[in-house]
C-alpha cells in the first residue's frame, strides 16, 4: 500500500512539476542560509563559509536532480519530453508529417476495410450450432458438379446413410401473398421437417415444425423470418396460430425466427412452409429442385461421409439405371458451399490490400530515411554531448509511434468508409445470398487486425532511421564531415532496393487491374446471340386460379395483347426463363430412330411464345418458328438452337426429326421444326448448352419473363407494362422490372469481374501514386547525398542538362528493374487468379506494355522534380556549405 502510494506521488509529480521545483528551491537556500550562518559564527570567512555549506549539502544542483528523480517518473518524463520534440519537429515540416501520415492511413484503411469482409465471411463461424460439423449433401453429374436432389433420392439417402445424425432437404420457392396494396411474391422456402434442428437453431417465438409435420396429411404450417414478421405484421405477438394464404393454399403461422437467423443458400426468404411432396416433381426421381443440408455424426470425416453418400448413390444408379444414370453425391463442408463463390475475389482482394500497405510502409520509410539526412548534424551534436545511443533510439520509436498512432486513427476512418463504399457495390439480389455482409462494420477481429499492423508499422519506421545512425563513429563522422560517409551510399543502395519492390507491386497491380479490366469489357461484349438494346423485360407469376392449363394460355394472350397495344411497344414474348440468367431447367431428351443406350441427353428447356424470337431479334438459321395457333390441340413441336443441332445431328439437317422422352413416349413426341443461333441462356461466362424451345402455348407454366421490345427508351416503358397487366387481374403478381441491358451488366458474373477490376483497379491507382511519392523519395534522398558531386561537375562545365541525364537516368534503372520484376510477378500472380479472367491470357502482352507505360511515365514525372531541383544548385553554395 505504501509502495502504490509512492508510485502515484511520483506519478503526480510529473504534472506538478513547477510548482514543486519553486518550494524545493525556497526549502534548500533556505537551508543553505542557516548553514552559512552557523559556519559564519564559527569563525569563517563568508566565502569559505558559502562554499562548506554547499560541500555539506552535496551541491545544489545534485541535490535538486535527485530529488526530481525522487519525486517524479524519469522515464515517464523523458518519454513526455520526447513526445513534445517530436511534435516540435513535426511542426516544422509538416509537409513530410501529413504525407506520412495519410500515405500509411490509406494503406491501412485499405487493409482493414478488407480484413473486414474476409472476417465475416472466411473466418467468422456459421451462425449454427457446432458449424463444423455441418454439411452440404447433393447430387452430382457431368454438368452439375453441385446438382439439386430428388425428392425420392432424398428419401433413400436419408435412410440408407450411416454417416449422418441428420439430413434434411430445402428449396426456393416463390409465394403469392396477397397485401393491403396488392398481390406481392415473396420469397420462401419449403424445407422438410428437421431442418432448423439439423442447423440447431430454434424460433425465436412459436415452435419448430413436428417430426411429421412435412407429411401429406399433416396440416400447412410456416414459419415467419424476422423480416417478414415485421413486414407483414408489424411485431405483433398474436400472429401465431393466424392462418396466411399463399398462392391459394392456407397455411397456419407456427413460429418466429430469431433476428439474426439466416440461410443464404435459400435466398434469405422471408417464410418457410413444410416440404409436403405434393407436387409432380416431388414424386418424379428424375426431377431435380431439393437442396440438402447434414449433420456429422461424431467421429465421422467429411471425406468419410462422402465416400459412403458416393456409394449409395451407385446403389441407386443401378436400382434405378433410367433415372439415375450418372447420378452421383457430394458431401462437403457447408462453409465451403456458402462462402466458395466469393472466396477468389476476397483473396484477392486481401491479397491487393496488403501490396497496398506494404508499398505505403516502403514509401513512409523512405521519406524517413531522406528526412534523416536533414538531421545528421541535430544526431551528430546529441551523440556528442552525450546522448547514448538508447537514448536517440527512444527518440526515433516516440518519433514513430506518433505517426503511427496518428495514421492508425486516420486508417480506421479510411475503413468504415472503405466499408460502405465496398457494401454500396453488392446488389440487392446478390446481398439476398450473402447477407452475412449486411450492416458490416469494424468490429473487435478488425480492431485487433489493425493493431497488429500499427505494431509491425511501428517497428519498421523505427529501425528504418534507428539502423541509419547506428555507429557512434558514424556520429562522429557526421559531426566532423557533414556526413559524407559510405553509410550514405549504403542507405541509398538499401532505398532503392526497397523503391524496386515497391514499383514492382505497383505492376502487379495495375497489370491485375487491366487483365480485369479488359476481361470486364470482353465479357460484357460476348456474343449473346439477341439484340438487348430496346428490350425491357418484368417477371409475372399467376395466381392459383389460373389452374388448367387452357386458363394460363388465355390469360397470357391478354397480358401479351395488352403490353403490346402500348404507345412505344413495338413487339412482344415471353419466356419462362430470361436469356443470359442461367443454365437450369433442364430435361433429357432422346432422338427417335437412334440407338439409345439409357444415357440422359441434357438439354436446357424453355417454353416461349410464338414472338419470342421475333421480340429479341434472334437468328433463324433453318426451318420456321411456331405460331400462336400452335397449341396442345395441335401436334407438337420444338425449336432448337444450333448447339444442340451440332451435338446430337452433326453433318444432318434436323428440320423434321423428332425427340421425345427417355422413353419417347407418343405424348413426348416433338418435331423439330426451326433452327435459331445460339442463345445466352447461362451466364454471360458460362458455356452454350444445346437448348430446346417449345411453344408456350403447347406447355404452359405459371411463372413467365415479358419481353417487351420498344422503340424509344425501354425504362420509361416499364411502369406503363405494370400498369397494364394489372388491368388484366389485378391479382397477377408482377416484379422484378428491368432492362435487358441491366439484366446483362448487373449478372452475377458480370457482377463478379466488374466489382473485382474496379477495386483491384482503386488499389493499383493508389500503389501507382505512392510508387512514384516513393521514387520522389528515393531520388530526392540520392540528390541530397551528392549535392557536393554535383557542384563540382557544375564549376567544371557540366550542363543543366547533363544533371538531368545523371538524375533522371538513376531513375530510370530502377523503374527500368521494377518494371521487369513486376511484369514477371505479373504473369505469376495471373496464372493464379485466371478463374477471374475471361478471354485474356495471364502473358497478354497488350495489357503488360500499357502497363510498363503508364508506370514509366509516373515514374518520370516523379523524378522531374529532384532533377530539376539539382539542375538549380549554384556550385559555390553548395561548395561553401560543404
Amino acid at each position: 500500500m505504501k509502495s502504490m502510494r509512492s508510485w502515484m506521488l511520483r506519478f503526480a509529480g510529473i504534472f506538478s512539476k513547477q510548482s514543486r521545483e519553486g518550494d524545493f528551491c525556497d526549502e534548500i537556500e533556505s537551508h543553505l542560509q542557516m548553514q552559512i550562518e552557523d559556519n559564519l559564527r564559527s569563525g569563517m570567512s563568508k566565502d569559505e563559509a558559502r562554499r562548506q555549506a554547499i560541500l555539506k549539502l552535496g551541491g545544489v544542483e545534485q541535490t535538486k536532480q535527485a530529488y526530481r528523480e525522487r519525486g517524479t517518473m524519469p522515464f515517464v518524463e523523458s518519454t513526455l519530453q520526447d513526445l513534445r520534440f517530436a511534435l516540435r519537429q513535426f511542426g516544422k515540416n509538416p509537409s513530410f508529417a501529413c504525407v506520412a501520415i495519410l500515405v500509411l492511413g490509406l494503406g491501412l484503411g485499405a487493409s482493414v476495410a478488407i480484413f473486414a469482409f474476409v472476417d465475416a465471411t472466411l473466418i467468422k463461424p456459421l451462425p449454427y450450432w457446432q458449424p463444423n460439423r455441418l454439411v452440404n449433401v447433393t447430387e452430382s453429374i457431368a454438368l452439375f458438379p453441385r446438382a439439386d436432389l430428388s425428392y425420392p433420392d432424398y428419401l433413400d439417402w436419408k435412410s440408407h446413410n450411416h454417416v449422418l445424425s441428420s439430413l434434411d432437404v430445402y428449396d426456393q420457392r416463390g409465394y403469392m401473398l396477397s397485401t393491403p396494396s396488392g398481390v406481392e411474391l415473396v420469397r420462401g422456402s419449403r424445407v422438410s421437417d428437421g431442418f432448423f434442428r439439423t442447423l440447431g437453431v430454434a424460433p425465436m417465438m412459436g415452435r419448430d415444425f413436428y417430426a411429421g409435420e412435412d407429411s401429406l396429411a399433416a396440416p400447412r404450417a410456416a414459419i415467419l423470418s424476422y423480416a417478414g414478421w415485421q413486414k407483414w405484421f408489424g411485431g405483433r405477438r398474436d400472429v401465431l396460430g393466424q392462418a396466411v394464404t399463399l398462392s391459394g393454399d392456407s397455411y397456419t403461422i407456427v413460429g418466429v425466427m430469431p433476428h439474426d437467423f439466416q440461410f443464404a443458400r435459400s435466398g434469405s426468404p422471408e417464410l418457410y412452409t413444410t416440404l409436403q411432396a405434393k407436387e409432380h416433381c416431388d414424386t418424379k426421381r428424375g426431377c431435380h429442385e431439393l437442396l440438402g443440408v447434414g449433420r456429422l455424426k461424431d467421429g465421422i470425416s467429411v471425406q468419410q461421409a462422402d465416400a459412403e453418400m458416393k456409394a449409395i448413390a451407385a446403389r441407386l444408379e443401378q436400382q434405378y439405371p433410367d433415372s439415375n444414370r450418372g447420378q452421383g453425391a457430394i458431401v462437403e463442408p457447408l462453409r465451403e458451399l456458402i462462402v466458395g463463390d466469393v472466396r477468389p475475389i476476397l483473396l484477392l482482394l486481401l491479397t491487393g490490400a496488403g501490396l497496398l500497405l506494404v508499398i505505403a510502409c516502403v514509401n513512409v520509410s523512405s521519406l524517413l530515411l531522406v528526412r534523416s539526412e536533414s538531421r545528421r548534424r541535430e544526431i551528430a551534436v546529441r551523440g556528442a554531448l552525450g546522448a547514448s545511443h538508447r537514448r536517440l533510439i527512444r527518440q526515433f520509436v516516440t518519433e514513430a509511434f506518433l505517426l503511427v498512432a496518428t495514421g492508425t486513427a486516420i486508417g480506421l476512418g479510411f475503413a468504415l468508409l472503405f466499408v460502405r463504399v465496398l457494401s454500396g457495390f453488392i446488389s440487392k439480389d446478390i446481398l439476398a445470398y450473402v447477407p452475412y455482409l449486411a450492416d458490416l462494420g469494424l468490429n473487435l477481429h478488425s480492431i485487433v487486425f489493425a493493431a497488429a499492423l500499427a505494431f509491425l508499422s511501428l517497428v519498421v519506421f523505427s529501425l528504418a532511421p534507428a539502423l541509419r545512425f547506428s555507429a557512434s563513429s558514424e556520429l562522429l563522422g557526421d559531426l566532423a564531415e557533414g556526413g559524407r560517409t559510405s553509410a550514405g551510399s549504403l542507405w541509398r543502395r538499401f532505398a532503392s532496393n526497397l523503391v524496386v519492390v515497391e514499383l514492382a507491386m505497383a505492376v502487379v497491380l495495375l497489370a491485375a487491374a487491366g487483365l480485369l479490366g479488359k476481361s470486364l469489357y470482353r465479357l460484357l461484349h460476348v456474343e449473346i446471340g439477341f439484340q438487348a438494346e430496346h428490350l425491357a423485360t418484368t417477371q409475372v407469376a399467376l395466381p392459383a386460379n389460373y389452374s388448367t392449363d387452357q386458363q394460363k394460355v388465355n390469360v397470357t394472350r391478354q397480358i401479351v395483347s395488352r403490353v403490346a397495344a402500348l404507345p412505344g411497344v413495338t413487339s412482344v414474348g415471353l419466356s419462362t426463363r430470361a436469356p443470359v440468367s442461367s443454365n437450369g431447367n433442364t430435361t433429357w431428351i432422346r432422338l427417335a430412330g437412334r440407338p439409345y443406350n439409357g444415357e440422359h441427353n441434357e438439354v436446357n428447356d424453355r417454353e416461349v411464345s410464338s414472338d419470342f424470337f421475333k421480340t429479341i431479334q434472334a437468328k433463324l438459321l433453318s426451318g420456321r418458328y411456331f405460331t400462336d395457333a400452335e397449341d396442345a390441340t395441335k401436334p407438337r413441336v420444338v425449336v432448337i438452337n444450333q448447339a444442340l443441332a451440332k451435338k446430337y445431328f452433326p453433318g444432318e439437317d434436323p428440320i423434321g426429326r423428332q425427340i421425345g422422352d427417355t422413353e419417347l413416349t407418343p405424348k413426348s413426341l416433338e418435331t423439330i421444326i426451326g433452327v435459331v443461333d445460339n442463345i445466352r441462356e447461362g451466364g454471360l461466362d458460362d458455356d452454350l448448352w444445346p437448348a430446346i424451345y417449345e411453344p408456350f402455348n403447347q406447355s404452359p407454366d405459371d411463372f413467365i419473363t415479358l419481353m417487351i421490345r420498344t422503340d424509344q427508351a425501354e425504362e420509361s416503358i416499364l411502369p406503363s407494362v405494370v400498369m397494364a397487366i394489372r388491368q388484366v387481374d389485378p391479382g397477377i403478381a408482377v416484379f422484378d422490372q428491368a432492362t435487358m441491358s441491366q439484366r446483362i451488366h448487373n449478372s452475377p458474373s458480370a457482377y463478379l469481374h466488374r466489382t473485382s477490376a474496379w477495386l483491384i483497379g482503386g488499389f493499383a491507382a493508389l500503389a501507382l501514386l505512392l510508387g512514384a511519392v516513393g521514387l520522389y523519395g528515393v531520388i530526392a534522398y540520392s540528390v541530397s547525398q551528392r549535392t557536393r558531386e554535383i557542384g563540382v561537375r557544375m564549376a567544371l562545365g557540366a550542363q543543366r542538362s547533363a544533371v538531368y541525364q545523371l538524375v533522371m537516368g538513376e531513375a530510370g534503372w530502377l523503374t527500368g528493374i521494377g518494371i521487369v520484376v513486376g511484369l514477371a510477378c505479373s504473369i505469376a500472380a495471373a496464372i493464379l487468379m485466371r478463374k477471374l479472367l475471361f478471354g485474356v491470357a495471364a502473358w497478354d502482352v497488350s495489357t503488360l506494355l500499357a502497363v510498363a507505360a503508364v508506370l514509366g511515365v509516373a515514374a518520370l514525372l516523379a523524378s522531374y522534380l529532384p532533377a530539376r531541383r539539382a539542375a538549380s544548385v549554384n556550385p559555390v553554395d553548395a561548395l561553401r556549405a560543404e
